[in-house]
């Protein structure tokens, strides 16, 4: 399964600012891992992210978002942002900073 280049190009840069992220190819995609974590890739042509259970919901509630479920049974605590949702830099960084913020609750790896 192919990934967006441009899209995981975006976060790269958006996360180095920040200290940067390792890569690692998982689910068919691409994930950035911070502390050891995952905390967001990239999945065909959408944003994958790890939010946690409470910010997740509140996620759904916007447009663009849907439950994360390459399996067919929603992971708890992910999301997916589509293209739309993304198509600023703005909306990019404000959706990776979630991701992050949440990474940075848990205990490194």
């Amino acid at each position: 399964m192919a990934y967006s280049e441009g899209l995981a190009t975006r976060i790269r840069e958006i996360l180095d600012e920040a200290g940067g992220a390792e890569e690692r190819k998982m689910f068919g995609g691409l994930a950035f891992m911070v502390k050891g974590h995952m905390c967001c890739g990239v999945m065909r042509d959408d944003l994958m992210l790890r939010v946690g259970p409470v910010a997740a919901e509140q996620a759904l509630a916007k447009p663009h978002v849907r439950p994360m479920d390459f399996t067919g049974r929603p992971m708890k605590g992910y999301v997916y942002v589509a293209q739309p949702g993304l198509r600023t830099e703005v909306k990019l960084r404000s959706w990776l900073q979630l991701g992050r913020d949440f990474v940075e609750t848990l205990p490194p790896k």
